[in-house]
């Protein structure tokens, strides 16, 4: 009784299947990647390649000076 209710406060109930919708989207071979296809790709996948990227500089940028011979940041 209790699963029925909060699946039904959550609505979950009368939500529209997306399943045969996303399986059309992703089986197009259009050349793009499997993280690119949605609409809302760019606001996860944008921010993670920022960091990850931005990340790998800084680590770059500070192994260099650490190996020129500038061990401190000040």
């Amino acid at each position: 009784m209790f699963r029925a209710t909060s699946s039904r406060m959550a609505g979950f109930v009368f939500r529209e299947n997306r399943v045969p919708y996303y399986q059309r989207l992703f089986q197009q071979h259009d050349g793009k990647r499997q993280w690119y296809k949605t609409s809302r790709s760019g606001y996860v996948m944008y921010p993670y390649l920022i960091s990850v990227y931005g990340l790998g500089a800084a680590t770059m940028y500070a192994m260099c000076r650490m190996v020129l011979g500038h061990k401190t940041w000040y």
